[in-house]
């Protein structure tokens, strides 16, 4: 039969990390993390995110985190778009979209950029897919360029009209989505002018 400490262990490689409420959940202790960091068979990635020391960090690990500690966020604008390879952006920060009034936590790491959406802003073309032990939440190509167009003035306008060109360029959506996105976040007259390039 295993010990607690195996089963944690176990569930850590599983699962690729593991949170206090994971253990809550099987009526396990927290205080085993704890035990675990020291005797150095987990390492804490982030506030309450533990994971296997001998684990390697990949390339989507900030981004793991972020969807962990942000759980209902989605992951918007510039990490979308490295996300769906549109571009040439690389940003510090994980941008992460989340509700109106939704609680943000504190996060000490990894640094997150918080942009907040409502309503079909913030539901429409939420992809759900899995990276690694992780699960992410990201927007669709054409909402993500959607989306730059509606925040020009925060990342600016060159980045936006880059994501189009080079997201129509590599197939990356079709005009019909980008015009259905383009409506949800209510720049169809912004985004006009420029669709002129496409063809």
């Amino acid at each position: 039969m295993l010990s607690k400490v195996q089963i944690i262990e176990r569930l850590a490689g599983k699962q690729g990390s593991i949170r206090p409420r994971d253990l809550k959940q099987r009526g396990l202790p927290s205080v085993y993390l704890g035990r675990l960091v020291r005797r150095g068979r987990l390492v804490r990635r982030a506030r309450g995110v533990y994971a296997p020391a001998e684990q390697e960090i990949s390339g989507t690990h900030d981004w793991d985190l972020a969807c962990l500690q942000l759980p209902k966020g989605v992951l918007c604008l510039l990490s979308s778009l490295v996300y769906h390879q549109i571009g040439t952006q690389n940003p510090a920060e994980v941008w992460m979209a989340i509700d109106v009034k939704a609680w943000r936590p504190k996060v000490k790491y990894p640094p997150i950029r918080v942009v907040r959406f409502s309503g079909p802003a913030l539901t429409h073309g939420v992809m759900v897919v899995q990276a690694g032990h992780a699960t992410l939440r990201v927007y669709t190509p054409a909402k993500t360029v959607a989306d730059c167009f509606k925040y020009r003035h925060k990342i600016g306008l060159e980045v936006a009209v880059e994501a189009l060109r080079e997201g129509w360029r590599a197939k990356k959506f079709s005009l019909e989505e980008l015009a259905r996105a383009a409506r949800v976040c209510r720049v169809r007259r912004v985004i006009q002018p420029y669709l002129e390039m496409l063809s």
